[in-house]
Parts: structure tokens; sequence; C-alpha cells
């Protein structure tokens, strides 16, 4: 019996990332499939949305994993209000959930959102004429619902019985303001009060030499500044961190119930919220890396004693995201940037940004009346203006400070 139990416990500290390999070529299968054009970009509620919940549950079932939505299925729907032409509609959208049920005491919530812009109409695009053409939304988010679907496959097939159960979450509405997961923190299906920690991946298939990954959340628990380092050294994997809990994706929602978070992102670029996100444009090799260090840190949180520490991090009454305000200024944040202020990644053609002058690598620190400090800072700021309104913004370029007049 001894020698038994000796064995069960050497084989329950295996690392994750010795059991099987991670596949490039079956997540450039499931990105090409659900950012192809027949399901029409993905909208909340609309029948691609309904396609997608659908591939994410059949996927979920062959990777063996048990329904965790409602009535023994594995979606969970709500009701939300989309205006369409200035029309109100009540519609239903849906969660996919599935469970890893390892007998496990804790859970660990891993989620993504599969939802996107559909065709242009449900607001958030930053292409001009932009109504009625498809946005395929590859990196925003197949990439991440595809390494759902992966993960799920491997912690299912790795021989390994973790001390942790994993939910799987694909969430729906996040594009009109984290919908779905904030339906779901209020209606969990697995105890909020058994849940360790939740992993969110949101646009991780563009990762590059020059900036790496992003980590936000950094500062949800001390846990993270002790295990991620080390495991990403050991992987070669460049990254910058975002210590805040609050952003414009899923993990908000469970941050603001005192959950530690992980936030994964490769940075923003040219084709975001514009139908030019494509299936072809995405570094599926890089995908890969970024799940491998992700699964190096579940690894090292499995060989802990106890569950990762709460910390507030970051500004918990920042909650939200573009698509609830009622102006855009048309510039994409650079979120690897932890300097003071918001440094721009990019700028839309002929969107106000652009019209005043502003450009990428500018750093944003003043709207109006209102500081700029940080993303949080920024987002604050634009729900203050109305469309139609004219405000000074000061920006650092370089060394200089340019003052523009910005009309929403």
């Amino acid at each position: 019996m001894k020698k038994i139990i000796f064995l069960l416990l050497i084989t329950s500290t295996i690392p994750l990332s010795q059991a099987q390999q991670l596949d490039a070529a079956r997540l450039r299968k499931h990105v090409e499939y659900l950012a192809s054009d027949e399901l029409e970009g993905r909208g909340t509620a609309t029948m691609g949305e309904i396609k997608a919940a659908n591939y994410l549950a059949e996927q979920f079932r062959l990777a063996g994993l048990q329904p965790r939505g409602d009535k023994g299925t594995f979606f969970q729907p709500f009701g939300l209000t989309i205006p369409f032409e200035g029309v109100p509609h009540q519609v239903t959208a849906r969660n996919v959930a599935g469970y890893l049920d390892n007998g496990a005491a804790k859970t660990i919530v891993i989620g993504a959102h599969y939802d996107h812009l559909g065709r242009g109409y449900q607001s958030g695009s930053l292409s001009p004429n932009s109504k009625n053409v498809i946005h395929n939304g590859a990196d925003d988010n197949a990439s991440g619902a595809a390494a759902l679907i992966e993960l799920a496959k491997y912690l299912h097939e790795n021989g390994v019985k973790e001390r942790h159960n994993f939910l799987f979450i694909g969430f729906s509405g996040e594009e009109l303001g984290l919908l779905g997961s904030k339906y779901f923190v209020e209606n969990p299906t697995v105890s909020l009060d058994d849940v360790a920690l939740m992993v969110n991946m949101d646009m991780i298939g563009r990762l590059g030499d020059e900036k790496g990954l992003t980590i936000g959340g950094w500062g949800t628990s001390p846990w993270w500044g002790r295990i991620i380092p080390g495991v990403a050294s050991q992987q070669g994997i460049k990254y910058g961190v975002d210590s805040s809990g609050v952003g414009p994706s899923d993990h908000t929602s469970f941050y603001m119930k005192g959950v530690p978070v992980l936030f994964l992102f490769t940075g923003a670029h040219s084709d975001y919220h514009k139908p030019s996100d494509d299936a072809d444009k995405l570094n599926y090799e890089g995908e890969v890396k970024v799940l491998k260090l992700l699964l190096g840190v579940l690894s090292e949180v499995q060989k802990e004693t106890g569950e990762p520490n709460f910390t507030t991090a970051g500004n918990p009454h920042a909650q939200s995201t573009q698509s609830s305000f009622k102006v855009t200024l048309g510039v994409m944040p650079d979120y690897s940037y932890n300097g003071k202020g918001l440094r721009i990644d990019g700028v839309t053609e002929g969107r106000p940004a652009h019209k005043a002058g502003l450009k990428a690598a500018d750093v944003l620190i003043r709207m109006g009346k209102y500081p700029v400090n940080d993303i949080q800072d920024y987002m604050k700021a634009l729900n203050e203006f109305e469309k139609g309104q004219t405000t000074d913004v000061e920006v650092l370029r370089g060394a200089e400070k340019k003052v523009m007049n910005v009309t929403f």
C-alpha cells in the first residue's frame, strides 16, 4: 500500500507541460471555423453566435468535459436588449460551460469570450462604413475560444489528476459590456466560494518578439510575482505585466467578486475591431507558447499548499468597456505600457483622434479637465463626454508636450 501511495504522489506532481503536446494546427483549425464567414462575425445572440456556441459545446463534449451550464446542458442562456436601427430587441445569448471534475474542493475557472461584432451593427467597429460587413474576429477572440478547447482536451488527457477541478467557460456578450461573465458571477454554476482563481484569455493570437505577452491581474495575488517569473524564464517567453484586476475583458467580473485573476493578452494591432482580423494573420506557434506558459503556471499552482491569496489591485470602480461609452476616441491602448498615462498603440483613420492629429506612441496624459494616469482614468474620462462635444487633450510625444482639440 505504501508503494502504491508513493507512486500516486509522484504521478500527481508530473509537470503539466510534459504530459502531451499542444498542437498549433488544431488551434488553427478551430480559429478558421470560428472566424469563418459562415459564422458572420459571431455577433451576440445571432445565428453565428449560436453556431459558435454549438461548436464549443461539441468540442467540450469530445474533450471529455461534463456539462456545467443550466439544466444539465453546456449552455447558460441569458437575456439582453440589443438596439437595432434604433429599435430595442429582446434577445437571448448563451455562455458555454464545461467541467473537468477531479473530485477536488476548489476549482480553477479558465475563460474566454467567443462573441465578436457580427456584421458591424452591434457597435464597437473601428472601421469606417462597417455596417453589414462581416467582422470575423480571429484574434478577438476566436484565438481565446480555440485555446479553451485545446486546454480542455490537454488537461483531460494528460494522465494527471490535479488538486483542482477546471471549469472552462466561453462567454458571450463581452463586446457589449462583459454581459456573459457578469451574468455568470451572479448566477454561477460552481460556487464562487470554491473558485481558487480565474484565467482569462482574450486576443492571444498575435505574439511577437518585440512586445511579448501582457499578463494582467498581476497585483490580484502575491503568488503571481513569485511563480510566473521563473516559469517565463524557463520557457524563454518575454512578457510585461499589468497589476490591475480590471480592464475591458471578462476577468473584471471575477475580480469584482474577490477572485484572483490572470489576464493573458498579446497586444492590440491595426486589425483590432475591423473586418481584417482574419485567421491567416495569427501566430499559432506563438499561441502554443502562451498556452505552455499558462500550463507551467498552473503546474506550479498545483505544487503549492492552500490557494492564491486575493489582494485588491487597480481601481475597483473602473468597469466600463468601450461598448458602454457614449463616445470613442478611436485609439488602441498599449496594454503593455506601465508608465504614467495611456500610450497609444494605434490610431483609427477617420476617428476623432486621427482627425485631431494624435499618433501611435503618443502618451495621453489629460482629456479636458480629467488627468489620465492609466487606462482606468482614460475609461472614466471617456464616460464624461457627449457626442459632438469638443475638448482639448494633452499628450507626450517623445519629451515634448502637445495639446490638441478633439471633437467626439
